[in-house]
């Protein structure tokens, strides 16, 4: 009596595991300033300033890093001013893909867009990018990347917010990524 009941449940119990197979990954609304948050993904920790310090050197330290437990993929938010405005996007688009271009040894564009994300627009650039020691004599591996950035102005500050993950990760991390970006709330 037990194993026919049993097998009537089996398809919905195989429906049911499929369904959560495909739910979307757990982000946990995480406020970065007062009129900014994202879905930070479950097991993300922010990086305390040391840490950043360390891993993102520059005069100017993003506003916050979140990294997941094994430290190889971060979702970062910085600010920085800036002279354009949010009518220039498409202008800019032109100017942060060039920009990215020449960054990397090579840059293999996935997305490129102007989005709107709860009723705010943003710059998109999702693509993998690769460096390569070009000394001579050089012998490292390429350093490959997958990355998904977007770009918004408010006021005379530009935002970005970056999603950069290991190259071989991608198919992992891509539909994640995805999810942050589009979890971003700007008041």
């Amino acid at each position: 009596m037990k194993v026919l009941q049993f097998f009537r449940a089996a398809p919905f119990l195989l429906v049911l595991g499929a369904l959560l197979a495909f739910a979307g990954p757990k982000l946990k609304k995480t406020a970065v300033t007062k009129n900014i948050s994202v879905g930070v993904p479950e097991g993300f920790q922010p990086l305390p300033d040391d840490g950043i310090a360390a891993k993102y050197p520059s005069p100017r330290k993003p506003l916050a890093v979140f990294s997941n437990p094994n430290g190889r993929v971060d979702l970062s938010v910085a600010q920085k001013p800036t002279t354009f405005s949010n009518r220039d996007y498409a202008l800019l688009l032109k100017v942060y893909k060039a920009s990215i271009q020449n960054m990397y040894s090579k840059v293999e564009f996935l997305q490129e867009d102007i989005r709107t994300i709860n009723k705010r627009d943003f710059i998109m650039l999702e693509f993998v990018s690769t460096v390569t020691d070009n000394r001579r004599g050089g012998n490292l591996a390429p350093i490959r990347k997958y990355q998904l950035v977007q770009y918004a102005i408010e006021g005379d500050q530009l935002f970005i917010f970056t999603f950069d993950a290991p190259a071989e990760e991608q198919r992992q991390w891509q539909p994640i990524a995805q999810e942050v970006m589009a979890s971003i709330n700007m008041k």
